[in-house]
């Protein structure tokens, strides 16, 4: 594991990177939610699983977090963060592989955000908070038909909601899980791996 300070537009992010021996299946980048970090439980199971498969994984730590502060920068701000860190690490590949970017509750908007302008493959969204707690109205569902190939887990008891299936975007609801998706790590790597092997970026 590597980890590496990466500049972007609004003050350095960090890396953290598990690179796995040979060539990739795909290179798996994912973001933090809104106040947490990138040891979430939900986001060390993708990245167990995903390491194990063959596929690299790196969990990335916006600006805002390594400053120390826990309230979310604004979108535009992650947004362009987020395009920078990406951007530099697909660059350390001659010739990268498979890019899926992804991420839990805000770092899952953000990934869906930018996936067509990083030319991503396929995007993983961990509890996508498809509204604010008790506002239902205030949906983002847009921010899911981005035309790149999207797999959502959200827990059944999540107050966030939980996204209707669309068109390239398959929706896997965790029967008694709420927003931290904690109650099966194992499982929930799993189905993120089973996945990401359907789509042939990752391992048999």
């Amino acid at each position: 594991m590597g980890v590496t300070q990466i500049a972007t537009p609004h003050g350095p992010a960090v890396a953290d990177t598990d690179e796995v021996d040979g060539r990739p299946s795909a290179l798996l980048i994912l973001g933090h939610g809104a106040g947490g970090g990138v040891d979430a439980p939900d986001l060390m199971a993708v990245r167990r699983a995903a390491v194990a498969a063959g596929v690299t994984v790196v969990r990335v730590t916006q600006p805002y977090r390594v400053a120390g502060r826990r309230a979310p920068a604004p979108a535009a701000q992650l947004d362009a963060a987020w395009t920078a860190v990406v951007h530099e690490i697909v660059k350390g590949y001659p010739e990268p592989p498979p890019l899926v970017v992804g991420g839990r509750s805000s770092g899952a908007r953000v990934a869906c955000r930018t996936s067509v302008a990083l030319g991503a493959a396929g995007i993983v969204c961990l509890a996508f908070p498809l509204h604010p707690p008790g506002r239902p109205e205030k949906s983002r569902a847009d921010e899911l038909l981005t035309g790149v190939p999207t797999l959502v887990v959200n827990g059944d008891r999540d107050p966030f909601g939980v996204p209707e299936p669309s068109p390239g975007v398959e929706v896997a609801v965790r029967s008694g899980q709420r927003h931290d998706l904690r109650g099966d790590p194992r499982g929930l790597g799993l189905l993120v791996v089973e996945w990401l092997r359907g789509n042939g970026w990752a391992r048999p």
